[in-house]
């Protein structure tokens, strides 16, 4: 893993005012002229530059004291000279403005002997103050490349900036190692779960992405690593059911892998079922300059275009519209020739009919209703006797209330009142 500490430390070697004026001035020419770093990462194995902020910060004025704390949010841009973006075997991580950023990828031997120079620009949040550094990458061919058996396990509990520490990564190769115990083992690459179309998980139990790490060793897999292909783990998986594995106790106390998801590749054989991603540079052919179409373009005629878009659909809707005005107005037989073509018997009985139901409406208008009994009093409030119903014809109807009183009503008998001298009056 390579490490952009290597200036920080030679400031630190130093103490006292010399120091400080050092720092300063070392600092000042820091900003200004572009720094090279030069790595060489093998094709076939994990390649991870880290990008400290802590190596950056001094370079924005103005720039720290000796034992000064400085928290600025810091981001980093990185491609390739003369380039947007960075090859297609290199990606790179930053999660917040507050953490490191971090280089990683496997180069392939295609890049063997290549030059790549990234660069890489810093830029303070706070300050608006941009530094750049560049990065010149040597490919080399490894020694062992490619380990004949390779293993890739997906692991749910991690994130990909979390498996790239170096503390991680190791601890997960030791698990592997005590499992597999090959005599050579190497992390071959680490891709997050996203970039092989897995979802951003929801913010709530700390849940994480995961990580796909790929090993190689050189001797064939273990018994418990084939343990996933057996018949009865095989339909565990087809279920979404955990499948029994004996060695998963070594990984469950820091790694939680999914077996189902796990792919054995066997170089020696050349049959797998796993396909291997293979990325280009990330670079477009050079196709030449842009040539411009000429000035001197011809005039077109869009008079051929005006009829078959507008006159001709303009010609059949006007023919429709006469056509149809001829049905409705011209074709009308009317009362006229209806009376002609209808024999005169029938016309009188037509006749008759409508005027019967004229003469029947002109009754029904003038016919007088008797009031409903039921408003009416039947019985005497005195004596109880039958009082016969009041003929309508006696009253006006169109005056009397719905619920006559007493004072109305004209057989009715007055009831004898007691006055306070204790005579009677009726």
């Amino acid at each position: 893993m390579q490490r952009c500490g290597a200036g920080c430390c030679w400031f630190q070697s130093r103490s006292g005012a010399a120091l400080t004026t050092l720092l300063l001035t070392v600092y000042t020419i820091l900003s200004k002229v572009h720094s090279d770093r030069h790595v060489y990462p093998a094709a076939g194995v994990l390649f991870v530059h880290v990008l400290e902020r802590e190596c950056f910060k001094g370079e924005f004025p103005p720039y720290p004291k000796m034992g000064e704390i400085s928290n600025d949010p810091i981001t980093f841009n990185t491609n390739l000279m003369g380039y947007p973006d960075r090859p297609g075997w290199l990606r790179y991580i930053q999660r917040t403005p507050y953490s490191d950023g971090v280089l990683y990828g496997s180069p392939t031997t295609d890049n063997v002997g290549k030059l790549t120079t990234i660069e890489i620009t810093a830029y303070n949040r706070r300050t608006f103050e941009t530094a750049r550094h560049n990065l010149i990458i040597h490919i080399k061919l490894a020694e062992d490349f490619p380990l004949p058996y390779q293993a890739e396990f997906f692991i749910k509990n991690m994130n990909v900036e979390e498996m790239l520490a170096s503390e991680v990564l190791g601890d997960f190769l030791g698990a592997v190692k005590n499992v597999w115990q090959p005599e050579r083992l190497n992390a071959i690459n680490i891709t997050s779960a996203l970039d092989r179309g897995g979802r951003v998980p929801l913010p709530i139990n700390d849940m994480k992405e995961g990580v796909y790490v790929m090993v190689g060793a050189d001797v064939t897999f273990s018994s418990c690593l084939r343990e996933v292909e057996n018949p009865q783990n095989q339909l565990r998986c087809s279920q979404e059911m955990e499948p029994v594995i004996t060695c998963d106790k070594k990984f469950r106390t820091q790694f939680h892998i999914d077996w189902c998801k796990i792919s054995l590749v066997d170089k020696t054989q050349h049959v797998s079922t796993y396909q291997e991603i293979i990325r280009g540079e990330g670079i477009l052919p050079d196709g030449g300059e842009y040539k411009p179409p000429s000035e001197n373009l011809k005039s077109r005629d869009y008079y051929s275009d005006f009829l078959i878009t507008l006159a001709v659909p303009s010609a059949i809707a006007l023919v429709l519209f006469l056509i149809l005005a001829y049905i409705m107005c011209c074709r009308r037989e009317g009362v006229e020739k209806r009376n002609m073509q209808t024999p005169d018997i029938q016309l009188v009985h037509h006749s008759a009919i409508q005027k019967s139901t004229k003469e029947l409406r002109e009754m029904s208008k003038n016919r007088e209703i008797a009031w409903p009994l039921s408003t009416l009093p039947v019985f005497h409030p005195v004596t109880g006797e039958i009082v016969p119903p009041v003929h309508p014809d006696s009253f006006d109807n169109t005056s009397m209330p719905l619920m006559q009183t007493q004072q109305n009503l004209p057989h009715q008998t007055q009831i004898p009142q007691q006055q306070t001298e204790g005579k009677w009056y009726t």
